[in-house]
């Protein structure tokens, strides 16, 4: 019972992770519906910017900032430069590029900081906590990325569903035209919602850094995670998100323990084709109807 219990932790903590990366990915999705598989790329250079920061003495908290500032830029940069002169074509020319912009970020870390990886220190203790005479392998610092994530995911929604920004950037997304008539700024809007999506990596970039090595290529396995995450629970849901990043960890979790990580990556393709079997557009996803 107490190995399950310290998986079922683990799996959490985990499952926060791809939570973060797929949250970033729903958003990107949800406002100019891109699937941006640059996203670890963009997280892993503002994540070095960070570990920059807490290299060269600074805290933890400035080194977050730092990353969200950087996040921002890049978002917002990444928008205007190199997605919108593409986003009236096809949608594989916006997916080559994103996969483009991916090697690009990663050769160019390579250059910059080295392919030695480096390790990041959690912003919280890392020694589980006690329950009686049992130390769960759940930390502060775990419980830290669980409550940033599900944070996270309370802002998204209120953003999406409550207020008029959401409602513009929704309408930029799925009516360019009609929004536009109706005096919806549709640039401006996409490129908060590429902004909005970085920051939200650089944050997930953090919150995972401690828990692997940060080098230009050790983001990789967390965003094909995330991306298994985003698509379980819906690529138009943030909640979504957050819940197929849970059920993902908790299944990679138990997977790992009882039956070995080398099936690890296997079992999240088996989640996956589950999953779309019986829901197509994800957990949470909404069907698309069309009038015959």
């Amino acid at each position: 019972m107490g190995r399950f219990l310290d998986l079922t932790l683990a799996g959490l903590t985990s499952g926060a992770v791809y939570a973060a990366v797929a949250l970033a990915l729903v958003l990107i999705w949800r406002s100019t519906r891109i699937v941006n598989f640059a996203q670890g790329g963009m997280l892993m250079l503002t994540t070095f910017l960070a570990y920059t920061v807490v290299s060269h003495g600074g805290s933890y908290w400035l080194a977050l900032a730092v990353a969200v500032v950087s996040g921002l830029i890049l978002g917002a940069l990444v928008e205007r430069l190199l997605v919108r002169p593409v986003e009236n074509r096809p949608p594989l020319d916006a997916v080559v590029v994103t996969f483009g912009l991916l090697v690009l970020l990663q050769g160019l870390a390579g250059m910059v900081f080295g392919g030695t990886p480096r390790s990041y220190p959690p912003g919280f203790g890392i020694a589980g906590f006690k329950v009686g005479d049992h130390q769960l392998l759940f930390s502060p610092n775990d419980l830290w990325v669980v409550l940033v994530v599900l944070g996270m995911m309370a802002v998204l929604a209120v953003v999406f569903r409550r207020t008029s920004l959401g409602l513009k950037m929704r309408a930029a997304a799925f009516a360019p035209e009609v929004a536009r008539l109706l005096g919806v700024r549709v640039g401006r809007m996409l490129t908060v919602g590429w902004a909005l999506a970085a920051v939200v990596g650089a944050v997930a970039g953090v919150l995972i850094a401690p828990s692997t090595f940060v080098s230009p290529t050790g983001f990789d396995a967390v965003l094909v995670f995330g991306f298994t995450a985003a698509v379980i629970g819906g690529l138009d849901s943030p909640p979504g998100a957050v819940v197929g990043g849970l059920i993902l960890g908790a299944v990679l979790s138990y997977v790992s323990g009882y039956l070995g990580s080398d099936i690890v990556t296997l079992a999240s393709l088996v989640v996956l084709i589950a999953v779309l079997m019986v829901r197509p557009n994800g957990l949470f996803g909404t069907g698309v109807r069309r009038r015959v």
